[in-house]
């Protein structure tokens, strides 16, 4: 069942959509070769609770940890751990916070240092395909208008693999609601979107081929072929002539091209919010 949102509902979700910008924020300040991911994470957990949340992954179906903090091959779900960050590395954050009875869930990939071109171009496609898919999250459309563009940009426009088993989601009370949101298939089919309906829009977009496997730990979500993988989403609130983007990356952007250990020269190029 699809759970439409009244307009008190959606600022609600507003503030905990910005609050997830505002620690994403917050830790690229701070990103930089040799911090831990898993102090990062720790990180994330006091700063959500210091604005008066909790964080919506911790013990969800089991997840021990704040966020999920994916490197290089890893999709998404990635264990924070004791390994250092390096040069090179693409991190992609992943955050939920549960805040007045609404949870917000987006994500941003971050590149340390210096990187290859095809890195480069991979993020700039995937948030531009963000972006492309987020334009048809209008009432009347259907899902697979989104999920058409998404992949219509990253799959057949550069050959890149678009993850299967992923999606995005509706978002609500519950971390995922109906309905899903493919980032791939037809224009035209899957559920008809109305006002009032809150979609977490996520392409997961693999340099290589788009199989993924998953580790030993039931959680940590691998690209078959060990390539990079590149991870954006946004909170978005569909109404009748554009739509709404309850989170905010022009922060997010703001400090990261402030921190010099963090590469930022796509964002020159990047698509951003109107």
């Amino acid at each position: 069942m699809i759970h439409y949102k009244t307009p008190a509902e959606v600022e609600l979700m507003r503030q905990s959509a910005l609050l997830v910008s505002k620690t994403l924020t917050e830790v690229a300040k701070i990103l930089k070769p040799g911090i831990t991911t898993l102090s990062l994470d720790e990180f994330i957990g006091a700063y959500i609770r210091d604005n008066k949340a909790v964080p919506s992954f911790l013990n969800y179906r089991g997840y021990p940890y704040n966020s999920c903090i994916s490197v290089n091959d890893v999709v998404v779900h990635g264990f924070p751990t004791k390994n250092e960050l390096k040069e090179g590395d693409i991190v992609s954050i992943d955050v939920g916070v549960f805040k007045n009875g609404y949870h917000g869930d987006h994500a941003y990939t971050f590149a340390l240092g210096n990187i290859p071109e095809e890195i480069i171009q991979l993020i700039r496609v995937t948030k531009e395909s963000l972006y492309k898919g987020i334009e048809k999250a209008v009432a009347g459309n259907r899902v697979g208008d989104i999920s058409f563009a998404i992949q219509e940009h990253t799959e057949k426009k550069y050959g890149y693999g678009v993850v299967r088993e992923l999606v995005g989601h509706g978002l609500g009370k519950s971390m995922h609601e109906e309905p899903q949101v493919p980032n791939y298939g037809r224009r035209g089919s899957g559920a008809k979107m109305k006002e009032g309906l809150v979609l977490a829009i996520e392409p997961m977009i693999n340099l290589g081929v788009k199989d993924v496997y998953t580790e030993d730990d039931g959680w940590t979500i691998r690209t078959k072929d060990h390539k990079p993988s590149v991870h954006f989403e946004h909170d978005v609130h569909v109404q009748k002539n554009a739509p709404d983007i309850l989170s905010d990356y022009s922060i997010i952007e703001a400090a990261e091209k402030a921190n010099a250990n963090l590469f930022s020269e796509y964002n020159a190029i990047a698509i951003h919010q109107k």
